[in-house]
């Protein structure tokens, strides 16, 4: 969890920015994106034709481009754009241009403080870290990830040519894994999902070994067997140990390192996730079609719903929550088997307070935006929401929405949820 503690947690609320000031003298103005702590909201901006500038708290910089794609706040609160310049791609981080352009730029990951993107250069690929690219480009890459310490990267690559219809050389293998812009020795059919270790030390990944076996591969080398399917691994916090969801006679199970950990009993699992210290793990279970639900440590909650996603762990490790949908295609908040009342169009990723007392989320209902607090509307409503925030001590909560052209930020008692 990102550091809170210098955000301005002064009761009350406070316009950030009318976006009027964004809108005048330009032909359009596109989505707005709000910073982590709601001090920053910007928004690309067309100024004139085939021209576009970066509007950041009503504010345009000097530079103008040929387009701008993809803006993302980072969570230490950078505002990251892909932008375009005399046929070129570079990367802007709160206005300052990456000086080496590119062919295309795509997939903005950020973690750690770092920034990288998926590159395309004479229709070779890789990845920029920084402002630097792998020396070695690839016929292929995709699957981009970061890890924790924001410069370490990797992605599938396909490290062996292929001409049409060369069939049999697919088959026998022309994927693997680049680790910072160095690939395994080991190539196979397929690679997916790579994953680092939370010392970025290690990477895992799905592969597909045959047209018809599959399973993980860790550092390059593969478990002791094969499955009828795998799903994304996950480290165990705090070592090397690797567990994922493996298909077994049509069955889903957990396997750590090769080994079934948990019985192939279920319809689906999938999305595992630890808890930070490991003692607990989390997934998406089905016991039947349509009957989704969360499983911690191979127990499932009692409830089950059509769809089930977006599972988030507590700070401690304890709780889960998750967004289900219901029978009447409405969408309600999971929190440890229970769901809130009420329907919703929509509810979007939950949030922990530091403590795990508190849920919060962005609900829409009939077009318009709240934020939910242990299932309760907190504030007003809004036209947008954004993401919610919770104090270090778990005892405030901070609000962020858009109401006609009014972006503003409340900072709103949390101690009555």
């Amino acid at each position: 969890m990102q550091d809170r503690s210098n955000w301005d947690w002064d009761p009350g609320k406070r316009v950030v920015l009318d976006t009027a000031k964004c809108s005048e003298g330009v032909q359009w103005m596109e989505e707005l994106h709000v910073s982590p702590d709601g001090e920053t909201a910007a928004a690309i901006c067309c100024t004139d034709e085939a021209e576009f500038g970066l509007c950041v708290n009503g504010e345009f910089g000097e530079d103008r481009f040929e387009k701008a794609i993809c803006p993302k706040f980072t969570p230490d609160g950078k505002y990251v754009t892909l932008v375009s310049q005399d046929m070129e791609w570079y990367v802007s981080v709160d206005g300052e241009v990456w000086p080496e352009g590119y062919g295309f730029l795509w997939n903005i990951m950020t973690k750690g403080g770092g920034v990288a993107v998926a590159v395309q250069q004479d229709m070779k690929y890789g990845m920029c870290v920084n402002g630097t690219a792998w020396e070695d480009l690839f016929d292929n890459a995709n699957n981009f990830t970061m890890g924790a310490d924001g410069k370490s990267v990797a992605c599938a690559v396909q490290t062996e040519p292929m001409g049409q219809a060369e069939i049999f050389k697919f088959q026998s293998g022309i994927f693997s894994v680049a680790v910072n812009g160095v690939a395994w020795k080991e190539n196979f059919v397929n690679v997916y999902t790579p994953v680092f270790s939370d010392d970025c030390a290690s990477v895992a990944c799905q592969v597909r070994r045959s047209l018809y076996d599959y399973t993980i591969a860790v550092d390059g080398k593969v478990w002791n067997k094969n499955y009828n399917c795998v799903w994304e691994p996950v480290f165990k916090p705090g070592g090397k140990d690797v567990f994922a969801p493996v298909r077994i006679a049509g069955k889903w199970g957990m396997a750590a390192n090769g080994e079934l950990v948990w019985d192939n009993k279920w319809t689906q699992l999938w999305h595992p996730q630890f808890a930070q210290d490991g003692k607990n793990l989390f997934a998406i279970g089905a016991s039947g079609f349509g009957k989704f639900t969360v499983v911690k440590n191979n127990a499932p909650w009692s409830v089950t719903f059509p769809v089930v996603t977006n599972l988030v762990v507590s700070p401690d490790g304890e709780k889960a929550a998750a967004i289900a949908k219901k029978p009447n295609d409405q969408y309600t908040m999971v929190v440890d088997g229970t769901a809130w009342a009420g329907d919703y169009d929509m509810i979007f990723p939950a949030v922990f307070s530091p403590d795990g007392s508190k849920v919060g989320c962005v609900a829409e209902k009939d077009g318009k935006f709240n934020i939910l607090v242990n299932g309760k509307p907190c504030g007003e409503s809004f036209d947008r929401a954004f993401t919610p925030a919770f104090s270090p001590d778990s005892t405030k909560v901070l609000v962020k929405g858009v109401s006609g052209t009014e972006y503003s930020r409340s900072v709103l008692d949390a101690t009555g949820f």
